[in-house]
């Protein structure tokens, strides 16, 4: 699996921090940003769909 670096900001790395570990929603940082980028990209498919902008194929996807 590829490595990105990434800049973020404090506030946001907190507020990840607050769900990631032994008492939280996802085991690590990696974990979480790759379940918040699938629910992001999700979500831009549904209105590229809605828009009609998806191609044939990704439609079919779905």
């Amino acid at each position: 699996m590829p490595k990105i670096s990434v800049e973020i900001p404090q506030e946001l790395l907190d507020d990840l921090d607050d769900h990631v570990g032994d008492d939280g929603k996802f085991v690590n940082r990696s974990d979480a940003i790759r379940a918040s980028v699938r629910k992001t990209l999700d979500l831009l498919d549904e209105i590229d769909d809605r828009q009609g902008r998806l191609e044939t194929d990704e439609r079919e996807r779905s």
